[in-house]
């Protein structure tokens, strides 16, 4: 915590400050969240998009997106988002809005002002023909714990509306795609809790936490990802690529081998902490802020 100190009649008293004034409006389709005057991000939630998402996601140092938006080769790779291919036949992942989408209808600003911004929505998964198999609700917690460290925690509750199969895929749950220049390919670093590095030594891998970080002019930035512990499959295995792709996600191997299985009616609670933040992983200590994450309830 950043301190004042105030002289008075010869003595030094520590005073706390107040943290970061983080502030958030709803235009549009988009929740824009700003950090002592910073714009930092955005909410989207237009209806001509295929699912509900963050962007850009700026560095604390740089400004710029520490994720990217699509590409040629990508276009589902939208920075910072949630969902899921193979649910009941649908596709809630991959472009093609008739595949399937996650619908948007209740977004809202729930906090903000002050030292953190709560926005909330509801979200049906839909496609045409068929009956939604899911819908969900969502909090996301914003704050700034210091100069150098911007927090989102992320809950998620999955409601399943029928049976749900959801085949053996890797594209599901929540994710990130990084700025090319951040990317293992463009000499930057991904790193779980173990020490292991890049594709190779972290793909299907088990961790609670990955972080993917690169340096940009004299300033290096990065974010991670975490897992509570408290989430079903923990700690999942990862999907990883060197371009600047990671995500926690028990559906590509699910433990039958074929597919994830939840009848109708189950509810799943899924926790993720999103540090965006400057300097390395051991600089940034994101161990440590992990140990932080493991003790919240």
């Amino acid at each position: 915590m950043i301190h004042a100190l105030l002289m008075l009649t010869g003595a030094v008293i520590v005073l706390p400050v107040t943290g970061a004034k983080i502030t958030a409006v709803k235009v549009g389709s988009k929740i824009n969240v700003t950090i002592d005057g910073r714009f930092f991000t955005s909410y989207i939630f237009s209806d001509d998009e295929k699912y509900p998402f963050f962007y850009p996601v700026n560095g604390p140092v740089s400004g710029g997106s520490v994720t990217s938006m699509r590409n040629a080769v990508y276009p589902h790779h939208t920075s910072l988002f949630f969902g899921c291919d193979m649910v009941n036949g649908g596709n809630y992942w991959q472009e093609g809005l008739e595949r399937g989408r996650i619908i948007s209808v209740n977004a809202q600003i729930a906090k903000e002002g002050g030292d953190t911004v709560i926005i909330t929505d509801e979200c049906i998964w839909s496609r045409p023909g068929a009956l939604s198999p899911v819908k969900d609700t969502r909090k996301y917690i914003i704050t700034s714990p210091s100069a150098t460290l911007t927090q989102i925690d992320v809950e998620i509750t999955m409601e399943m509306l029928m049976d749900v199969h959801i085949r053996r895929t890797n594209h599901s749950l929540f994710s990130a795609r990084m700025a090319a220049d951040l990317a293992v390919t463009s000499g930057g670093t991904m790193i779980n809790d173990k020490g292991a590095r890049g594709e190779k030594e972290t793909f299907g891998k088990a961790s609670p936490w990955i972080d993917y970080y690169g340096k940009r002019g004299n300033a290096v930035e990065g974010l991670t990802i975490m897992q509570h512990p408290s989430n079903p499959w923990y700690p999942s295995p990862w999907f990883t690529r060197d371009y600047g792709f990671i995500s926690p996600t028990p559906m590509y191997w699910p433990e039958n081998g074929e597919e994830t299985f939840m009848k109708k009616g189950t509810r799943l609670l899924l926790r993720y902490r999103v540090l965006v933040h400057a300097g390395t992983h051991t600089e940034a200590k994101i161990a440590e802020e992990f140990e932080k994450y493991r003790s919240e309830k």
